[in-house]
């Protein structure tokens, strides 16, 4: 497929063309893989700077679908953005390309600042220029997290939409900053924004440094499994597919101006999942019953921790009709099958080996 006999237009027989950054990550992934084999009248641009957990093996098995393109990008390059609009004038924008994990966040906070703050910027920057006031039939969706609302510290509450914003992290206070910024245009400059914050995703394909996929993998190589503090902080559980699902959804019936909330209904203390999934573990890989409990190693806790997440998606059911389809339970079990069956994959990812085969692939990107 040649990318430059669509300059500036939408390609013929398209209906759409939409520009999902940060889609060789996790998330997006599985999103792009959704909206190009149920929308295929739809052009689906995938920009990712390729970064860590950005990896074009996530993408294989619909990177030669006909109304697919990837573009290597870096939304904190403004000049690269706008080449990218000016090549593909993008109808539509979902963006999802963030720095996303805490840890990294309080080591290095400026990354996070970069990306998930002035990157969002300048794609809002580029969405306004591009689309020069003509914003009938548009949308930038803003895909954002449940972290920004902070810690739930009482049983039996919920974030909501109109929850206020209390981020307690580096990462978290970018992302709010960036739903901030993605509002103020909305109300500015009047461009069609809708945003989503989600609960905690798990799945296929996600960077081994998130909690479900490393325990899976320090448990197949027998390594420690290391649980903050006591483990008792809560979290709501959302598998990525359902996300995708959910964001779908609210592209195409969404209201403008709005806010959705997505979450599983499935909440977790970090301990009781660790010792579930450590059951499982023992259990697909014929172990001794209680074998991968041992490796269980408590370590310092992570400084800020917030206590729970927990999100009320009834907004979300009500107005658009969405439900979780996938139980926890059968999810873990379809998350683990996968990763035992796809060392290859994590072998690579945690080596870093596939980052060197795409930067020599695109250097001259």
């Amino acid at each position: 497929m040649q990318a430059d006999t669509w300059q500036g237009q939408v390609p013929f027989g398209m209906s759409k063309s939409i520009l999902v950054t940060g889609g060789a990550g996790f998330i997006g992934s599985h999103l792009v893989r959704r909206l190009v084999s149920q929308h295929p009248t739809w052009h689906i641009i995938n920009l990712d700077a390729l970064t860590y957990a950005g990896n074009l093996e996530n993408c294989a098995d619909f990177a030669q679908a006909p109304n697919y393109t990837f573009a290597k990008a870096d939304i904190t390059d403004a000049a690269a953005l706008e080449a990218v609009f000016a090549q593909y004038n993008p109808t539509d924008i979902i963006h999802l390309a963030a720095e996303s994990h805490v840890d990294r966040s309080i080591e290095a906070p400026m990354d996070f600042v970069l990306t998930n703050v002035v990157g969002t910027v300048n794609l809002l920057n580029a969405a306004r220029k591009y689309w020069a006031g003509a914003f009938e039939g548009k949308r930038f969706y803003h895909v954002s997290t449940d972290e920004v609302f902070g810690s739930l510290h009482q049983p039996g509450t919920f974030f909501t939409e109109t929850t206020a914003y209390d981020p307690q992290s580096p990462y978290s206070a970018s992302k709010a900053s960036s739903d901030h910024f993605v509002r103020a245009y909305g109300n500015t400059y009047k461009l069609p924004v809708i945003l989503s914050n989600c609960s905690n995703n798990y799945g296929p394909n996600q960077f081994p440094e998130k909690l479900i996929p490393l325990m899976i993998n320090n448990i197949r190589t027998g390594k420690p499994l290391p649980v903050y503090g006591e483990g008792i902080n809560v979290r709501d559980w959302l598998y990525v597919e359902d996300h995708a699902i959910a964001i779908e959804r609210i592209f195409l019936d969404g209201n403008l101006g709005e806010t959705y909330l997505i979450g599983g209904l499935n909440e977790w203390k970090n301990i009781d999942l660790v010792h579930h999934l450590c059951q499982l573990m023992d259990r697909k890989l014929n172990l001794t019953e209680g074998q991968s409990a041992k490796l269980i190693t408590f370590v310092k806790d992570r400084a800020g921790h917030d206590l729970r997440y927990a999100i009320d998606p009834a907004k979300l059911q009500r107005e658009l009709g969405w439900q979780p389809t996938v139980t926890f339970e059968q999810g873990l079990e379809k998350t683990v099958d996968w990763y035992l069956a796809n060392g290859p994959w994590l072998e690579s990812v945690t080596s870093g080996a596939y980052r060197a085969y795409y930067d020599k692939q695109y250097q001259t990107a």
